[in-house]
């Protein structure tokens, strides 16, 4: 089989989810074919995707080599576990135990504790069912962005295991799971302040292919 076309990927253009499995796939070299679940129009709860994922969330990868002996693997920080285990080239996980233990937990303080907050879903029950406004939608954003990255700043400040990238000189899922997180805020019009390591490890990442071309306006489906 050709490794190149072994995966397909249940994507949309946006989603900072789908921005982390691109980025992964590219850093190791790997190419999903791409199918465009367009979120806009309520495609993932169609029927149809929610066989899928019953969650209806994005991405969703499928293992054409394993064929029909397995089910679709969703959840980003588990398809990028499973890229690193299957494809160990460019790990994006350390060597050592405490190593990966700390980049699993950096990686978790965005895409568990501070991401899951400002996602379509939640906002919309905020805004029909919490009867907030676009103002308090605004606050409740701002809030979170802010104080998920300054709690990340700190640790990055601190903890000596910091370098040119979140874990040393080699860019790992922490980084990837900051820089889908840096990548939305001009999205939303937010900018937090005191985060100079973050915002110079996001740029470190910005020059690298991996995240060019996993850029959310480089994708199919985005707008013009």
């Amino acid at each position: 089989m050709d490794e190149q076309a072994r995966f397909e990927m249940f994507a949309f253009w946006r989603t900072s989810a789908t921005y982390r499995v691109r980025v992964a796939l590219n850093l190791k070299g790997l190419k999903a074919d791409e199918r465009f679940v367009n979120m806009e129009a309520g495609e993932h709860h169609s029927e149809n995707f929610l066989k899928i994922n019953p969650m209806g969330a994005i991405p969703a990868l499928i293992d054409r080599q394993a064929g029909s002996t397995s089910p679709p693997i969703t959840q980003s920080l588990a398809i990028l576990e499973f890229l690193d285990e299957t494809h160990p080239a460019s790990p994006i996980l350390p060597a050592g135990i405490y190593g990966r233990a700390r980049v699993r937990s950096l990686a978790s303080m965005l895409v568990a504790d501070t991401h899951p907050l400002i996602t379509p879903r939640v906002v919309t029950y905020l805004t029909d069912e919490a009867g907030m406004d676009a103002g308090a939608i605004r606050a409740w954003r701002v809030n979170w962005f802010t104080k998920g990255l300054l709690a990340f700043e700190q640790r990055l400040a601190t903890e000596a295991e910091t370098g040119t990238f979140c874990h040393g000189e080699q860019i790992t899922m922490a980084d990837i799971c900051l820089a889908s997180i840096k990548i939305v805020l001009p999205i939303f019009k937010i900018d937090v302040v005191g985060t100079p390591i973050i915002n110079r490890i996001f740029a470190a990442c910005e020059q690298h292919d991996a995240f060019i071309n996993a850029a959310p306006s480089r994708q199919f489906g985005a707008p013009v």
